[in-house]
């Protein structure tokens, strides 16, 4: 269960919380109706749209992003969330009702507000100069997973298929590292087989690594994680090297 704020006072307006469940409620009602999932509340998301609000609220026309302010997703995952999509709604207008039908009628409003691929929502309702200012964020949510984590996940989906998992992994965490090539041999180790890959999503092994497994020809496996390469903004994104032998 989320606690709801009290209304307050800041720089630039008032702060409504009770407006911005009042959207998520009407969001959510409208999504019902065109078969979308329900969206969750996501406090960090809900954090992002009322700093980005309150400074809509402050300095008048309405924007995406103002001057020497970070992009969405970088503003997002500094306040903490995890996700690898993401996007905005932001809008001016007399009262939550109001504004939902003006997102509803406007299509890309509709389209991020209905949108089957996210299942997270911050909004935040700032009130200033008499009328109400709103931003919402929607994004599809991404486990936030340590690197044990990610190689314990992999690791996992590998042992179905027979494949042993090695006790140390150096090797496949080096390989992971680098953008290509069989890593130096370890202790007279050379694997037969290297797959690299990224995702924010683990949920299935790779196409040819799957293959791999499957044709009898290897009997461990060795995982290892290390940071994404190439990811803009904070998207959240895992990288993976698995070594056959």
């Amino acid at each position: 269960m989320v606690a709801r704020a009290a209304s307050g006072q800041e720089p630039g307006g008032s702060v409504v919380p009770d407006a911005g469940w009042q959207l998520m409620a009407l969001a959510n009602q409208a999504r019902s109706q065109a078969g979308a999932g329900k969206l969750q509340w996501d406090d960090a998301l809900a954090a992002a749209a009322r700093a980005h609000c309150l400074r809509m609220a402050a300095e008048g026309p309405i924007a995406h992003r103002y001057g020497g302010e970070a992009d969405l997703s970088t503003r997002a995952g500094q306040a903490g969330a995890h996700f690898d999509l993401i996007e905005e709604n932001v809008a001016v207008g007399p009262s939550p009702a109001e504004i939902h039908d003006e997102w509803m009628h406007s299509p890309g409003h509709r389209s991020n507000l209905l949108n089957p691929e996210v299942d997270r929502v911050g909004i935040a309702v700032v009130a200033a100069r008499g009328v109400l200012y709103a931003t919402a964020d929607y994004a599809r949510a991404v486990k936030s997973l340590s690197p044990a984590q990610v190689e314990a996940r992999v690791a996992g989906l590998i042992r179905v298929s027979g494949v042993a998992i090695a006790g140390n992994n150096a090797q496949a965490r080096s390989a992971c590292a680098s953008d290509e090539g069989v890593p130096a041999a370890q202790n007279g180790r050379v694997p037969g087989f290297v797959m690299r890959w990224q995702d924010s999503a683990l949920n299935e092994l790779p196409a040819p690594l799957r293959e791999k497994l499957a044709s009898g020809q290897y009997h461990q496996a060795e995982v290892g994680s290390c940071p994404a390469q190439g990811v803009e903004g904070d998207f959240t994104a895992y990288r993976v090297a698995v070594l056959l032998y």
